[in-house]
């Protein structure tokens, strides 16, 4: 959720002519990372969870992406770049450790 935050905080800022373009794309992305992992921790089916968490992982590299070009076009300076970076990074590691974790043990209760 700090992520989406601080996206939707360092957005604000950017050109009106961006609004819908990057500034759109950038929200999505930062809101659908939470949505996917609450949307896949409400199924039922242990494929479906995993499923969503690949969502909110694919999320985070698309955020990366825009978040580079961001820098890129000068909408934010480097002090913003690498704060939203360390936080996207968090994020996605944590997604990883998470599908890691729920895959290998569903691995160890099928054994």
């Amino acid at each position: 959720m700090d992520l989406a935050r601080l996206v939707y905080e360092t957005t604000a800022s950017y050109p009106s002519e961006e609004k819908f373009g990057l500034v759109s794309q950038l929200r999505r992305c930062a809101v659908s990372i939470p949505s996917n992992i609450a949307e896949g921790h409400g199924r039922d089916s242990f494929n479906e969870r995993v499923h969503f968490l690949y969502i909110s992982s694919g999320s985070s590299n698309e955020l990366e992406t825009q978040i580079i070009l961001s820098r890129d076009f000068g909408f934010i300076d480097e002090v913003a770049f690498q704060e939203l970076t360390r936080l996207n990074d968090e994020v996605s590691k944590m997604l990883s450790s998470l599908i890691y974790t729920l895959k290998h043990r569903r691995e160890s209760e099928i054994l």
